[in-house]
């Protein structure tokens, strides 16, 4: 059986906290911006550490596992 529970959460969060894609923490102008598609330096180190905080959740505290059965019948 291969688990799936790391790759597809690990996958999930880098899309959604993507900086700009859907927010961008810190702004330009502002604390936080919604789908502006534009990032700094400073935002891709913030949301690169939010990543690593809620990857470390999900997988270590919660325990996140999405198992596949590989038998070819």
């Amino acid at each position: 059986m291969a688990d799936w529970g790391p790759v597809v959460v690990a996958a999930v969060l880098f899309v959604l906290l993507s900086p700009g894609l859907l927010f961008q923490i810190p702004a330009k102008e502002r604390l936080v911006e919604f789908g502006n598609m534009s990032t700094s330096g400073l935002s891709i180190l913030v949301h690169a550490v939010i990543y690593i905080a809620l990857l470390a959740i999900f997988l270590i505290l919660l325990g996140v596992h999405i198992y596949t059965d590989n038998k070819s019948d």
